[in-house]
């Protein structure tokens, strides 16, 4: 009830409509015992449920961070609105990470990876308690966020059929991928430096940093993606997306790419920015068109 509660507050403080949508916290594993080390050391997923008398699409939501931190009104709780709005379940996944100023420590790969991949799976093994369409459920990420978005949209957990686990039976693989000013490509010159070290070290093996350079793992099991970035941004180069659209273009995935000239690093949904606040409405165009939300 306090959760649903701070939620309306937050729309109503960015002046928008009440959610008509159940809000629950809830552990990533809850059968697991983590060890204790600070924060980020206990994933959650943070469930936005919106009413429907129909199943509704599902999405991850992957803040970014640089993979020390998580942004989670800007590129959390903002985008759990937008989605109810769009009559979409949300669960942001606080995937684990290296934590402020533990250099050395925390959690790199693969930790992050098996948390987004889980996230997805949990929300596809529950649909029918959350009312999802299973064949519905789909991820996005910003900035280092989008190399997550990238890196489960490219490397899937091994279904396992047989598992009393029930989560670990549902596929992790997305079925709509949308990439916000993502970092992509890893040991080039444009390369988001911070992320790649946070994520893979100091001294990463070249095999983990071709594995983890997400634009070299596209495939024709690629979920469909949109990607938006400004040509401005000058913390996660445009040179990302592009060169991930492209990988897209090459092995037959649908992609839709939109550079806005101007506008800073992490925008979010890019209000009062002229130009690149288009976005939020042609991604929602796009999730039409795809039939992941109703054009009703």
């Amino acid at each position: 009830m306090q959760q649903t509660t701070l939620f309306i507050a937050l729309a109503l403080a960015l002046n928008l409509s009440p959610v008509f949508a159940q809000q629950v916290t809830e552990p990533l594993w809850p059968n697991e015992s983590l060890q204790q080390r600070g924060d980020g050391d206990v994933p959650q997923l943070i469930i936005t449920k919106v009413d429907s008398d129909k199943p509704t699409a599902g999405v991850v939501i992957l803040p970014g961070g640089g993979y020390r931190g998580h942004a989670m009104d800007h590129e959390g709780y903002q985008f759990a609105r937008w989605f109810a709005d769009l009559g979409v379940t949300s669960a942001i996944c606080t995937y684990r990470l290296r934590g402020k100023g533990n250099e050395g420590q925390g959690y790199g790969h693969p930790y992050p990876m098996m948390d987004a991949q889980r996230a997805i799976q949990t929300l596809r093994a529950r649909a029918k308690e959350l009312n999802l369409d299973p064949n519905r459920i789909g991820v996005i990420g910003f900035s280092a966020g989008g190399h997550l978005c990238s890196t489960v949209s490219t490397h899937f957990a091994e279904s396992k059929p047989n598992s009393l686990d029930l989560i670990a039976r549902a596929s992790s693989r997305p079925d709509f991928a949308i990439l916000c000013y993502p970092v992509i490509a890893f040991d080039q010159s444009f390369t988001h430096r911070g992320s790649q070290r946070n994520l893979l070290g100091e001294n990463p093996d070249p095999e983990l940093v071709t594995l983890l350079s997400n634009e070299q793992q596209v495939s024709a099991s690629t979920p469909p993606s949109f990607l938006f970035h400004t040509v401005e941004d000058k913390v996660v180069s445009a040179k990302n997306s592009v060169v991930y659209f492209s990988a897209c273009l090459e092995q037959g995935v649908p992609a839709e790419l939109h550079l806005f000239p101007k506008g800073r690093h992490g925008l979010g949904l890019a209000a009062g920015q002229p130009g690149a606040d288009q976005w939020p409405e042609l991604c929602a165009e796009w999730l039409r068109r795809r039939g992941i939300v109703s054009s009703d």
